[in-house]
């Protein structure tokens, strides 16, 4: 793999962008996380030729056109699924899959779980708004139970416990947890180099607010603040703190020292030798 010192030039957040125009809501959380995402490639010192962006479907899920990597847009709830086939097949390159709350936690959910199982060295971005922006404005598995400002809401709210995916990830295997701001880019930005940076499956959710639908988010900025403590490697003290956390501090929480998984790889076979093997 070539290393940062052997890169022929240097790249700045501005070559990550691709000429596409988001079309994204005006105050969309999503404009920022996209410049922390490529200020953070650019600050790694990485290629676009070598880097990898994969997502599936929402309005996070933009996120590969709007970048000069190479990307999949996959489908619903499968991003992680391709992007571990990606890293396992071309472990050179830097994988990083964008998606949100409802695409990685709903329909998602179960590749989700074994994506922190299994503990592939790639990176999940996952843009939470608490609700289905795309689809104006249904609630999401990350949604409060009382949140009833929506048409498309039930009356009084779900009444349904939140999906924690920060507890959920620690308890699923997950090498690395941490929660960040689309208000604070320049924060987010280093907490996903250094996500991309720790071995195995890190998760960083940003929370990124949706005014259209949820224009109370607004106030996020004013309660948002950092994690008073460092972040720790044991998981019994993480789970701990992620139990007992208001949703609000933002920082890197856990740092495992998981082995990532990387099976041995085999000689690829002709493709003349695949086409026999399905002959009938």
């Amino acid at each position: 793999m070539t290393s940062v010192s052997d890169c022929p030039a240097h790249y700045t957040a501005k070559d990550f962008k691709s000429d596409v125009k988001p079309v994204w809501c005006p105050g969309c959380g999503d404009f920022g996380v996209l410049s922390s995402i490529t200020k953070a490639f650019a600050d790694l010192g990485l290629e676009p030729h070598k880097t990898s962006v994969v997502s599936g479907i929402g309005c996070s899920s933009r996120i590969p056109a709007y970048t000069t990597t190479y990307g999949f847009h996959s489908i619903h709830g499968r991003a992680l699924v391709v992007g571990a086939g990606l890293k396992l097949a071309r472990p050179d390159l830097t994988v990083l899959v964008a998606g949100g709350d409802g695409d990685g936690f709903s329909i998602g959910g179960n590749h989700f779980l074994h994506a922190c199982r299994r503990n592939v060295d790639m990176t999940y971005v996952v843009m939470d708004n608490r609700v289905y922006g795309m689809t104006k404005g249904q609630p999401s598995p990350t949604t409060e139970p009382d949140w009833d400002a929506s048409a498309m809401a039930p009356p009084g709210g779900t009444g349904m416990t939140p999906f924690n995916p920060l507890a959920i990830a620690l308890a699923a295997g997950a090498n690395f947890v941490a929660r960040a701001f689309s208000g604070d880019p320049n924060g987010t930005a280093r907490t996903i180099a250094e996500a991309i940076t720790h071995p195995g499956f890190s998760l960083v959710v940003v929370m990124s607010p949706c005014i259209t639908f949820r224009e109370e988010q607004r106030e996020w900025k004013t309660v948002v603040r950092p994690a008073q403590l460092e972040a720790t490697t044991d998981p019994a003290q993480a789970a701990k703190r992620l139990m007992t956390d208001d949703g609000f501090n933002i920082g890197i929480l856990y740092q495992g020292h998981r082995p990532p998984y990387m099976p041995e790889r085999k000689e690829t076979a002709a493709l003349a030798d695949l086409d026999r093997e399905f002959a009938l």
